[in-house]
């Protein structure tokens, strides 16, 4: 194991990330924590603490209180949309100029990945920070919902349809588009990240692992061990925003010298 410390990626590794022409990387939880969004699971604060998550993103939920649902997401987009992206974020938008391809596929709903500037992002569950109506499951655009006094906003589609959040909650499909994608570049990728993910979730917990069967090297960015770790071809226990911006450091090195 690589120790908080080093953070660095060994010289076998780096070779191969520098010769990469597509390369993948998974984000989870750990990643927007760093910004200071809460784990969906610690995300229960003042009124809500009597509340279970599961009790609020369910579509029976909504359906029972669509009002207590709607406010409860507000309060987390409001903290989404106060936080900005962390130097890790930053890095991996430098990494995916200094690469062939990088596709992020990301399990977080609060659009960081492309607020720094990532091109390639596919979200697997969804974003906080979009609506759709809850019966037709169209967008629906920022400006309708601002401007209706209604908790939550009608839906402009359908008379008996409300907006919510369009992100994926328990017991529904996640998006069809993007899991395609997110297992197509895994599929073929010639590099792996898994950055402050559990590795429990699935299909997201099988990624790295199609990566691993196409003969990616795989590299985990975790503070902690995870069922991925002992898979992994180099574990580097430290925080993203730390172990990403020496990473990326190292590779524009390693360019720099076999210019």
């Amino acid at each position: 194991m690589t120790e908080a410390r080093e953070f660095r990626l060994s010289d076998a590794l780096l070779d191969r990330l520098a010769r990469a022409r597509s390369v993948l990387v998974l984000t989870g939880a750990g990643m927007s924590a760093e910004s200071g969004i809460p784990t969906f699971r610690d995300a229960q604060t003042g009124i809500w603490s009597k509340f279970r998550p599961e009790e609020l993103a369910t579509p029976e939920a909504f359906a029972a209180d669509p009002d207590r649902v709607w406010r409860w997401y507000e309060a987390r987009r409001k903290t989404v949309r106060e936080a900005q992206p962390h130097a890790g974020y930053l890095a991996l938008v430098e990494l995916e100029a200094l690469v062939g391809e990088l596709n992020v596929v990301t399990q977080n709903v609060d659009g960081l990945h492309q607020r720094a500037g990532s091109h390639r992002v596919w979200e697997l569950h969804g974003n906080i920070l979009r609506s759709k109506c809850h019966l037709s499951l169209r967008p629906i655009g920022r400006e309708w919902i601002e401007e209706s006094p209604q908790t939550p906003p009608p839906s402009p589609y359908v008379p008996e349809g409300l907006a919510r959040p369009d992100v994926v909650w328990f017991g529904e499909a996640l998006p069809t588009a993007a899991v395609e994608a997110a297992v197509e570049a895994a599929s073929r990728c010639d590099f792996c990240f898994s950055i402050g993910t559990s590795s429990l979730v699935q299909p997201a917990a099988s990624l790295p692992l199609y990566a691993l069967e196409r003969g990616a090297p795989l590299v985990e960015i975790n503070p902690e061990h995870t069922p991925l770790s002992a898979q992994a071809d180099q574990c580097i226990r430290g925080m993203a925003s730390e172990v990403l911006v020496t990473v990326v450091s190292q590779l524009q090195a390693a360019k720099r010298e076999n210019r």
